[in-house]
């Protein structure tokens, strides 16, 4: 009897409807990251990002788990550092200008809440786990990933997930922050793309700016008055509003001077 080659572990990737969608596929290891697979989300998301049909972008797991952190054996193999990539890659999520949303199911463990929390926003299923857990390995959290952590749920929250390791349930991570949405078992994939289809929607205009500002850009107000007056996207809003039709934004990212 001949059996088939496993799937190698890899990211997978569509466009469709102005959403990318970005799927850590290694079901092997309950999508554990490879160190390829930190290797090329960094150059997977500049191409999204510079792609003029893709106005936000989804990142989620195969089948039914997000991702249960850093593949364990690549910790050991010789070559680069697998935690420095992971931190490239986390910075490259999180530096992505349009709006990102990780939809996550089962588990959302280390590497994996590292990602996730990279994201702008995260829906969740209920029965998902959250976890970071480098204290069971002996790893120090890298600075970037930790104050990140902090910033969405709080100091106290953080260093009971970083101290402790334990993984915590889905209502859990919605009352500290981590997560925005809980959906019963079934309506995640329905949720997400509604409201993926609410984000295309709205001016990018307004969707660069507000990102810049809440990562801390407080010298940028002068910049993105300029894009204002320029884009025409403010006209089109109240014209539409006035007119009770939908809006047409057509400022992208790159257009007047961005």
């Amino acid at each position: 009897m001949e059996f088939p080659e496993p799937r190698r572990p890899q990211l997978l990737h569509t466009v469709a409807d102005g959403v990318a969608t970005v799927v850590i596929s290694n079901p092997a290891k309950r999508n554990a990251m490879t160190a390829d697979m930190w290797r090329a989300l960094p150059e997977l998301l500049e191409e999204q990002a510079a792609d003029p049909a893709v106005r936000a972008l989804v990142l989620t797991g195969e089948g039914e788990t997000f991702c249960a952190g850093a593949d364990i054996s690549s910790l050991r193999a010789p070559g680069e550092d697998p935690q420095t990539l992971a931190v490239r890659a986390e910075e490259a999520l999180a530096a992505f200008p349009k709006p990102t949303l990780a939809v996550v199911r089962g588990y959302c463990v280390g590497g994996g809440c590292q990602l996730a929390a990279a994201c702008d926003l995260r829906f969740a299923e209920n029965d998902t786990l959250f976890g970071v857990t480098p204290a069971k390995l002996g790893i120090v959290y890298p600075a970037v990933s930790t104050r990140r952590l902090a910033s969405l749920v709080g100091p106290a929250a953080a260093k009971y997930l970083l101290y402790s390791g334990e993984l915590i349930d889905a209502e859990r991570a919605l009352r500290t922050g981590l997560v925005d949405e809980v959906l019963p078992e079934g309506k995640l994939g329905r949720r997400a793309a509604e409201f993926t289809r609410i984000l295309v929607s709205r001016s990018q205009l307004t969707q660069c700016a507000a990102k810049e500002f809440t990562a801390g850009r407080t010298d940028r107000d002068a910049y993105w008055a300029e894009q204002t007056r320029g884009s025409g996207d403010t006209a089109e809003g109240v014209a539409a509003f006035l007119e009770r039709r939908t809006p047409r934004f057509t400022w992208t990212p790159g257009t007047t001077g961005a």
